[in-house]
């Protein structure tokens, strides 16, 4: 029943992220993707054969900072580190598009084991307590394919994902984008 609109783009979903490095204010990647399978998922001799000749398709995702923080920590080369926290929204829907996104700007979603860097996750991990993927949607806009109402789904980031971002300084930030959804029409 909502596939359509998924397939049809007309579905907005909104992710907040925690990335390496700061990020500029806002922008668009524009950067298409080689399509990605489950293999786990591949069972039929027809999936197999498409699993073995990935295509490139289109990807897009609109970014925009949040805050950021710098900690006077030697992580990795620098002396000190930094971090942004975003908001995304993929325009597109690819197979891990916004980790692979944020990877190619140099600026890594923390927490994620195959596109970030490891030395950020463990640094995470020992001062934060914080042993996630640092992504987390918070909310899904979309039309009812029944009612044709406007339907609106808010979730908050989550326990851990709040206190990360409070230890980061992002209180005000965080509360101010979670109230703004609450308010969008």
């Amino acid at each position: 029943m909502f596939a359509p609109l998924f397939a049809a783009r007309k579905v907005v979903k909104t992710y907040l992220a925690v990335v390496r490095g700061w990020c500029p204010d806002q922008g668009l990647i524009e950067h298409p993707l080689t399509e990605e399978f489950d293999h786990a998922a591949v069972t039929n001799s027809a999936a197999a054969k498409k699993a073995q000749a990935p295509r490139v398709q289109d990807a897009e995702t609109r970014f925009r900072l949040l805050g950021t923080a710098e900690l006077p920590i030697a992580v990795d080369k620098y002396p000190n580190t930094r971090y942004s926290l975003v908001q995304l929204q993929p325009i597109t829907g690819r197979r891990h598009q916004l980790r692979r996104h944020m990877k190619h700007i140099s600026h890594p979603i923390i927490g994620d084991a195959n596109h970030g860097k490891g030395v950020h996750n463990r640094f995470f991990q020992r001062h934060f307590n914080c042993h996630r993927l640092l992504l987390t949607c918070t909310r899904v806009e979309l039309q009812h394919p029944v009612y044709n109402t406007p339907l609106n789904i808010e979730a908050a980031p989550g326990d851990v994902f709040e206190a990360t971002a409070e230890a980061l300084g992002w209180k005000q930030e965080l509360a101010r984008e979670l109230a703004a959804k609450t308010k969008a029409p």
